[in-house]
């Protein structure tokens, strides 16, 4: 480490930094007056139960194990807490009396519906750093663990489903995708997919590495602006893993699942980022859903033609900004006049920078699937393109969304892209022709006048 960057403090202490509450009379909290607020490496009964990241197989690399009950509390080796960003929830279950501290969840028949094959990367710590790659099968890795009391829960599920997108419907209607009776249920477009759910598991020095930081700096920085809410980033440079409170991802997998990983069949994929208002309200102002609906129909087409079509969907709202932040941007450009020119503008007035997606994360899931080549990546995204890329997987096309599928109103969005560098097939524009592409105002609305 430099002599600038922050150290972390690996000194033994001779107790753990405690404090004891004084509870009121009526309280009805389940919980001592003793409130364990951080550990340090060294101190008397610690000892986690060893993890070593990279291993080759579930088994040697140990399971994750993040719990805070009295029996683990000492014994834990990752920070965090499971369910990413609905942990809070499950905190506010056991202080409502709904849930008890000590629940330890009945994992019967919920294994996955298709057994995905162990990849090389699932054993590589630079391929994969935010998940945890044996979080699906935690039931058959760890069952002599799981038997013996440990806490240890699964950070994935495997299952399948039938879906149901209007635009599917509509393809299949009008001709354009055809009902087989295995993919394509009936003639109302209803879908059959397998579906896997992830949560983020972060494995710190390899996050750290893919950002360019040293570890000590990530971790102050996670301390310092999530307002001190995790203190072991800091008291304990002996855990490794991190269980942050963000969003995790969801696969949908069209097609038989054990293609995806198969060099010798096509694969298309959509990498998509989450945008509420658009994706499940389609408002018109971006292209999110119907880039959307024409990635998946794309990638049923590919399973239908004998390949394999994969859409990821990543909790990543409003570029990882938020819809409170989206939204104020929405009236900055509406107020201050909605041209292309302007369009990143306005978002790094407010959030001080145009993208936080920072995709160095995304191409894990990849690696996890085994994906090895995409024949046609549906995406203009330089930086998913170029994150797949430089993880070692080949992309061979890259497909733009069709003309005919932009709204009119999000040509400001869909313009000012092209013109910092997203990929296209078609017109380019001059920062002067940008200026001239204006989205809808607020006429007869309320407020339009500030």
């Amino acid at each position: 480490m430099t002599a600038s960057t922050p150290q972390l403090d690996t000194s033994p202490k001779p107790a753990e930094a405690a404090t004891t509450v004084v509870q009121s009379p009526t309280s009805t909290s389940r919980y001592s007056k003793h409130i364990v607020l951080t550990t340090y490496p060294g101190q008397s009964g610690i000892d986690p139960v060893p993890l070593e990241w990279g291993a080759p197989d579930a088994k040697s690399r140990g399971p994750v194990i993040v719990s805070r009950s009295p029996n683990l509390l000492k014994r834990r080796n990752a920070m965090g807490a499971h369910g990413g960003s609905y942990s809070i929830y499950n905190a506010l279950a056991i202080a409502a009396g709904d849930l008890d501290p000590d629940f330890r969840p009945d994992l019967r028949n919920s294994e996955p519906t298709f057994k995905f094959p162990p990849q090389p990367a699932w054993g590589d710590k630079t391929k994969i750093v935010s998940m945890d790659p044996y979080g699906h099968d935690v039931v058959n890795q760890y069952r002599d663990e799981l038997e013996a009391g440990w806490d240890i829960r699964p950070t994935m599920a495997v299952t399948r489903a039938n879906m149901k997108l209007a635009e599917i419907g509509e393809a299949v209607r009008e001709g354009k995708l055809d009902v087989d009776g295995s993919i394509v249920m009936d003639s109302g477009g209803e879908v059959r997919v397998t579906k896997v759910a992830v949560e983020p598991v972060w494995y710190l020095p390899g996050v750290a590495e893919r950002f360019g930081v040293d570890e000590g700096t990530l971790r102050r920085t996670l301390f310092e602006h999530t307002g001190g809410s995790y203190p072991e980033l800091i008291t304990r440079p002996d855990l490794k893993v991190f269980l942050p409170p963000i969003g995790g991802l969801t696969v949908y997998i069209f097609g038989p699942p054990e293609r995806v990983s198969d060099e010798n069949v096509r694969l298309a994929l959509r990498i998509h980022d989450e945008c509420n208002g658009s994706d499940v309200f389609q408002s018109d102002i971006c292209t999110c859903r119907p880039y959307l609906a024409f990635g998946i129909a794309e990638a049923i087409r590919e399973a239908q033609n004998g390949g394999s079509g994969v859409v990821i969907y990543f909790r990543k709202e409003g570029r990882a900004l938020g819809e409170v932040i989206k939204y104020l941007v929405y009236n900055a450009r509406k107020r201050g006049g909605d041209t292309a020119d302007k369009y990143f503008t306005r978002t790094e007035n407010i959030a001080g920078v145009r993208d936080m997606r920072f995709q160095a994360l995304m191409p894990d899931i990849l690696h996890w699937l085994g994906i090895k080549k995409i024949d046609r990546m549906l995406s203009m995204s330089n930086m998913k393109h170029d994150a797949i890329v430089d993880s070692g997987i080949k992309i061979l096309e890259r497909v733009p969304i069709p003309e005919d599928m932009i709204p009119n109103d999000s040509r400001v969005e869909i313009d000012a892209k092209i013109n910092a560098g997203y990929f296209t097939t078609g017109k380019q524009y001059t920062m002067e022709e940008l200026a001239a592409v204006k989205g809808r105002g607020w006429e007869k609305w309320e407020d339009v006048t500030h």
